[in-house]
Order: structure tokens, then C-alpha cells, then sequence
């Protein structure tokens, strides 16, 4: 399901990433890559693996010298039946993820 609403994923201050093109799935919104300001972003690499949406890559976050680490996630090659999140990037760990005003 496609939200449609501006979304911002903040963390410190910083919004890290910011679209109407997020698709919310098991409550979280993933949003386009081409929607994440990479200047924030650092790779990770740690994985984890979700049964129902497969290999899970991760990104640092670092904002004003501050990190939090693997606060990012993605698939890179998501299962079949959630291939709408693939390019997208969610969010956790203290990330803020709020409509935009």
C-alpha cells in the first residue's frame, strides 16, 4: 500500500530521508532510495534475514559526529511477494519517521 503523504525519517535533527513515495509495510515505511540524503548515511555490514522478506542489508547513520549504527535497512533482492520495498530503505532505532508539516 502506498502512502501518499510527505513523509521525514529524522534522526538528531537531520532529516535523513523525505517522500510521498513511501510504501508502509508491517507498520513501517520504507522509503526510495533516491529519497535519502546519503551525505548521512555509511555502509554497514551486518545483515539479517527475515522469513518473509529475505537478506536484510544495513546503514550507519552519522549526524554531527554522532552514530547509530545499522539504524537503516534495505533488500536488495526482497522476496517475491514484498518486491515493492526493493530500493527502499526503513528505519529504527531512534529514527523519527513523522508527516511532514
Amino acid at each position: 500500500m502506498q502512502a501518499r503523504k510527505v513523509m521525514s525519517a529524522i534522526w538528531k535533527g537531520a532529516v535523513v530521508a523525505e517522500s510521498s513515495q513511501t510504501v508502509l509495510l508491517e507498520g513501517n515505511h520504507y522509503f526510495p532510495s533516491d529519497s535519502v540524503n546519503k551525505q548521512y548515511f555509511i555502509e554497514s555490514d551486518h545483515h539479517t534475514t527475515c522469513p518473509y522478506k529475505g537478506l536484510a542489508s544495513y546503514y550507519s547513520l552519522k549526524v554531527n559526529d554522532e552514530i547509530n549504527s545499522n539504524a537503516a535497512w534495505y533488500y536488495p533482492e526482497p522476496k517475491s511477494q514484498v518486491k515493492q520495498i526493493k530500493d527502499h530503505v526503513a528505519f529504527w532505532k531512534g529514527v523519527k519517521v513523522v508527516e511532514k508539516n
